[in-house]
């Protein structure tokens, strides 16, 4: 595995960071999660749009421009000859010192990681997941904005640890008003009478690149889409349900704190977008290998 590690292209043995890296050190700093299919790089624009604006919401600044940060996630699939893969591209802080002040680093430090993923096995594709609603509320706005993807992801690590102990792959938070925000790594949809429900950003979530492609896909197919609050009732009652992410693509629910949904199988609607999503990664995105047009092996 050939690593980028700010500005040079190194085995994994010697991709290291320095232990006064303020990512290590506090979370600080942003990444986003990629996914390249058949040659492509999906959404990769929306991607680094994303990364870069939630590094300015942070005031972070980025030493390389979107189309340098574009060709260094490019080649280093290339240096890995993979066609499909899932990329983590990550810029932290920098190094510093052991105190809090972000002034103290002087440049950020960026890092490009080209490997595989296998979020859930196939099976749970097929019939659905079971998740849980957990106590852990979704982080409010006004003390680690949710739309930035940042590297403190312990809120939605308390989350998962509380999705292990329930014995289910996956779980729901809330966030402080009591309204349906996203799953720990995912967003989340209910079908109901027809119309597509998502939560709006005003619910605390991070405004998922894979969401955002659904949205889209079902608008283009006619189907209504609304983004809305709405609450765990609202999920129990629904006619299906299922989570999108980089990771996770699309993948539905049957069961949620173990009410049934609906007749207890994956909907319509849902493997109608499964299926337009699964066309759209085949023909989105920037060529990893310019003049070829088709998967590299």
């Amino acid at each position: 595995m050939i690593i980028y590690l700010n500005g040079e292209f190194v085995p994994r043995e010697k991709a290291v960071v320095s232990v006064f890296d303020h990512g290590l050190l506090y979370g600080d700093g942003v990444f986003e999660g990629i996914r390249a299919y058949h040659g492509r790089v999906f959404k990769l624009g929306e991607h680094l749009d994303r990364i870069y604006e939630g590094a300015r919401a942070m005031c972070l600044e980025i030493p390389a421009t979107k189309d340098e940060m574009q060709e260094i996630v490019l080649e280093t699939l290339r240096r890995n000859k993979m066609s499909d893969a899932y990329i983590r591209l990550v810029v932290t802080r920098g190094v510093g010192d052991l105190g809090l002040d972000p002034r103290k680093c002087p440049k950020a430090f960026i890092f490009c990681i080209a490997a595989s993923i296998v979020l859930y096995p196939d099976e749970l594709y097929k019939n659905g997941l079971s998740v849980i609603s957990v106590s852990t509320r979704r982080n409010i706005p006004t003390a680690c904005i949710p739309r930035v993807k940042s590297l403190n992801y312990l809120n939605n690590i308390y989350a998962k640890m509380e999705a292990n102990l329930g014995g289910v792959p996956e779980a729901i938070m809330l966030n402080n008003e009591g309204y349906v925000a996203e799953a720990t790594g995912d967003n989340i949809f209910i079908v109901k009478k027809g119309v597509l429900i998502t939560p709006p950003s005003s619910a605390g979530i991070l405004e998922g690149i894979t969401r955002n492609a659904v949205m889209e896909i079902a608008r283009q197919k006619g189907i209504s889409v609304e983004e809305k609050l709405f609450t765990m009732f609202d999920i129990y009652t629904a006619d299906e349900v299922f989570l999108t992410g980089t990771a996770a693509e699309v993948i539905p629910c049957i069961n949620v704190d173990g009410r049934i949904i609906a007749d207890g199988k994956p909907g319509e609607m849902t493997w109608e977008l499964i299926a337009a999503f699964h066309e759209l990664v085949k023909a989105d995105g920037p060529l990893i290998y310019p003049g070829v047009g088709v998967s590299k092996k």
